[in-house]
């Protein structure tokens, strides 16, 4: 396919390709095991992306599931991608629906939402596995404050791409020509790549930061090989082509740089130390609001 043939028509790969190699934090929440990718020690975002996590494998018998209670966010927006099983989402917008594989969450917190978390009252009724990508989208500074909102977006809706060993779904922003319908704030790169062993996928060179967190499988990047949940962040302007050394999936994340460092405590993300310390305020006094239907419970702001 063109889009393929196109993305070849670069000069040859770079040795020592690879900046920077993230090994995950793990830990596990209930029976919830999470690798968070970002921020790290090593770098906070790439691109508009501060925050990355990999949540799962998890295995819920049933009446198991996801409990997360309501808890806010401001300056950013979050992006909810289901591999396996689903999350019911809810918000003080009002939304309530269920995400499944291929489907994607944009939540824009912007001044301030709070939203919850939880497995489905069907999705209870039985065992089921889950695993799925959270991620965080710092706001421009000319968009930390803007109106709360979200939108779901089903699988059907998003770009796919394929060719011989590959399977393409752009999940957000633009690749090799394709445009995700989901909205962004500024330049992102969101994809979910599967591919067959022996595979060459080069990577999309409209984007100044690029990244690729390896989900499952091995790849080979100029002569070296990473494995599965390793984070491997690449230098501006380098030819990538990443091979699949055995079938493989990956995430391609990164966009345009953020305009500046941002600070991050708890939920909260902001270019202010200020703006932070309101939004504690904000939620000790409730005044984020109520989730419609998760009224009952909340997460206090942390100690």
């Amino acid at each position: 396919m063109s889009w393929l043939a196109d993305a070849f028509a670069t000069p040859s790969d770079h040795q020592g390709a690879v900046d920077l190699v993230i090994a995950p934090s793990e830990r596990d929440i209930g029976s919830l095991r999470v690798r968070r990718a970002l921020p790290s020690v090593k770098r906070q975002m790439i691109g508009p992306f501060i925050f990355l996590d990999h949540m799962g494998p998890a295995h819920f018998e049933p009446d198991e599931g996801l409990d997360v209670r309501p808890h806010p966010h401001i300056g950013l927006a979050t992006v909810t991608y289901m591999l396996e099983g689903s999350i019911f989402h809810r918000d003080t917008l009002g939304s309530a629906i269920e995400i499944v594989p291929g489907d994607v969450n944009w939540m824009t917190a912007g001044r301030g939402i709070a939203h919850s978390e939880r497995s489905s009252p069907e999705a209870r009724r039985r065992a089921r596995d889950m695993v799925g990508v959270q991620s965080w989208i710092a706001l421009p500074r000319a968009f930390e404050e803007t109106d709360p909102g979200f939108i779901h977006h089903g699988g059907d809706a998003l770009p796919v791409l394929t060719d011989t060993g590959i399977h393409a779904r752009i999940v957000a922003g633009t690749a090799y020509g394709a445009v995700s319908p989901v909205a962004t704030f500024s330049g992102t790169l969101y994809a979910d790549v599967s591919l067959s062993a022996k595979t060459r996928l080069p990577l999309p060179d409209e984007h100044a930061e690029r990244s690729v967190y390896v989900l499952a499988g091995t790849v080979d990047v100029a002569g070296e090989t990473f494995g599965a949940h390793e984070f491997l962040v690449f230098r501006p302007g380098d030819a990538i082509t990443i091979t699949a050394v055995t079938d493989a999936r990956l995430m391609l994340i990164g966009g345009e740089p953020m305009d500046g460092p941002r600070h991050i405590w708890w939920n909260f993300v902001s270019s202010s130390k200020e703006r932070i310390e309101q939004a504690k305020a904000d939620w000790r006094a409730g005044r984020f609001g109520l989730v419609p239907g998760d009224e009952r419970e909340f997460i206090p702001l942390p100690a």
